[in-house]
């Protein structure tokens, strides 16, 4: 697996950014997965949270190959300013040492990022993310096959015009 990190851009929360990351896991079957969020690396206890985020990725080295798919990546790491507090400072520092790799062999590990807010992130942070992914809203077409798909086989009395109007009322 080559070395890159991908950021995916999405639309609106629900849109299917935790769907993209599993399919993504799915496709590397020999992969080893890792999905979290920000409130899964921010603790309350100094120094505690930059220690989760170093654990994570050398967990990933230990079981290469490895996907880190890290959601609301904003939140973690937005841009720097004056009147951030010094441990948010502190875990994007972390963040670029580990996504840097300076020491560490970081090849068969691929990091991906979902933001609903890419223009947020912290300069540093959006370099180290070479690939970006702009995942659009559903066009109607699509969500109508998306509404078949959640009925299923679940008893209703849509018909395939109701469905239709459905998908071409309703938004992405």
């Amino acid at each position: 697996m080559p070395h890159f990190h991908y950021c995916t851009y999405l639309q609106p929360p629900g849109t299917g950014k935790s769907y993209l990351a599993k399919a993504v896991a799915t496709e590397a079957n020999n992969s080893t997965f890792f999905s979290v969020s920000s409130s899964d690396l921010v603790s309350k206890w100094l120094g505690e949270s930059e220690k989760l985020v170093r654990n994570l990725f050398e967990l990933a080295r230990a079981h290469k190959p490895s996907i880190i798919f890290i959601d609301e990546i904003d939140s973690l790491c937005s841009s720097r300013s004056d009147n951030e507090s010094e441990s948010a400072r502190r875990i994007k520092t972390e963040f670029l040492v580990q996504m840097q790799g300076v020491g560490n062999n970081n090849d068969g590990i691929l990091v991906l990022g979902a933001t609903n807010i890419p223009w947020v992130l912290d300069a540093a942070i959006r370099r180290r993310f070479e690939k970006r992914i702009y995942i659009p809203l559903p066009e109607e077409h699509a969500r109508l096959i998306m509404f078949k798909l959640h009925l299923g086989n679940t008893f209703h009395e849509l018909t395939e015009d109701d469905l239709k109007v459905l998908a071409k009322n309703t938004e992405g």
